[in-house]
């Protein structure tokens, strides 16, 4: 089973994901880690993420760098974006997702794209998100709670720089799947949230069993 999770920054996209992938013991992927690395990489070489040959020289990265806790600051979730608008950096980083999600065991992978380019024909696509500010509070007090200096109309106006430019970009733009089912968790608690992903997931599949031949 392949389950496709996309959905903006700061929607729950990636605790929900984990979770699923507990919930149905399945290999988890973030695929957003991908694009953070490139942009720590891009940084640490004195690139330019705006220039599509300096963002493609930071594709090639250890994959043990996915493990940085460095990859989550904010500094690097805003190069993250501003690199994944170039189609080089997104055809270099392709391989890598679709290997994850066509992989015999299957795969939980979110992202942006996941449902659309990566893995289109995904048994499950959820798209998750919520309004700019319910997004902007929860990054926030995420960064409040790691003791990072934080102003809340600085996080509102990177979140909605940063959906304009995934929303716009020219490949591969953030967007619903058209077969996917969105689970907005604006007014959700977390845990709500899962639980409402975990009965779409199965509801899904109890469709394409009842559906099958017999």
């Amino acid at each position: 089973m392949i389950i496709a999770v996309d959905g903006p920054t700061a929607s729950g996209k990636g605790t929900i994901s984990k979770q699923l992938a507990k919930h149905f013991a399945l290999p988890f992927l973030d695929t957003g880690l991908l694009y953070r690395a490139v942009g720590w990489t891009l940084r640490e070489q004195g690139g330019n993420a705006d220039v599509a040959a300096d963002a493609l020289a930071a594709c090639v990265f250890d994959a043990a760098l996915l493990d940085n806790p460095g990859l989550r600051s904010e500094t690097v979730g805003g190069l993250a974006s501003r690199v994944s608008v170039h189609p080089e950096v997104r055809r270099a980083l392709d391989k890598r997702q679709k290997d994850f999600a066509y992989q015999p065991a299957g795969a939980v992978l979110d992202g942006r794209d996941i449902g659309t380019v990566i893995a289109p024909d995904a048994d499950v696509k959820l798209f998750v998100t919520a309004s700019s500010e319910a997004r902007a509070v929860r990054r926030f007090e995420e960064m409040k709670r790691r003791g990072e200096p934080v102003n809340f109309d600085d996080i509102l106006a990177d979140i909605l720089k940063r959906d304009e430019r995934d929303q716009n970009r020219a490949s591969a733009p953030l967007k619903p799947a058209e077969d996917a089912d969105l689970l907005d968790t604006t007014n959700l608690t977390i845990d709500a949230a899962i639980q409402q992903a975990i009965a779409l997931v199965n509801a899904k599949m109890s469709g394409r069993r009842d559906s099958d031949p017999a």
